[in-house]
């Protein structure tokens, strides 16, 4: 268990404190700000000729540095895939594909991965081989709500 603690039986400072010395609250400020100045530093010489040149020009020289990079960074960037090269996703298993597409973060569904026949332009003409009269009646057979119309 601690043991109490009493601030009475603890020694105490002279009263009254002893004066500060004469001026000493003048001099103070001085003496802090020489304590805290920080030593001169010199500029390298490297770069000595960018101070000599203009904002503006500096300003310039910035931006051409800048687009200079990306122009570089475009241009060593590998090219992007190429459209003949579209039969080098053909020949990658449809499992393997399913199961790339089901881990990556996309939200995939599986009517997505659905196969769908390929279709050609002219189906629609395959299968609709209406007459106008067919198609009014078969428009006519549609429920309809009041609010609609």
């Amino acid at each position: 268990m601690k043991t109490p603690f009493r601030l009475d039986e603890h020694p105490h400072r002279p009263q009254p404190l002893a004066e500060p010395p004469a001026g000493y609250f003048d001099r103070l400020p001085m003496q802090i700000m020489a304590r805290v100045q920080p030593a001169a530093t010199r500029e390298p010489a490297a770069l000595g000729w960018l101070t000599a040149l203009s904002v503006p020009l500096r300003t310039a020289l910035a931006a051409v540095v800048i687009l200079g990079g990306f122009a570089t960074a475009f241009l060593l960037s590998p090219t992007a895939v190429d459209p003949s090269d579209a039969g080098a996703l053909s020949a990658v298993p449809q499992a393997e594909l399913v199961q790339y597409l089901l881990a990556s973060d996309t939200r995939v569904s599986l009517n997505d991965l659905a196969d769908l026949p390929a279709t050609g332009h002219a189906l629609t003409n395959s299968y609709l081989q209406a007459s106008p009269n067919e198609l009014q009646e078969a428009l006519d057979a549609q429920p309809t709500e009041e609010i609609y119309l």
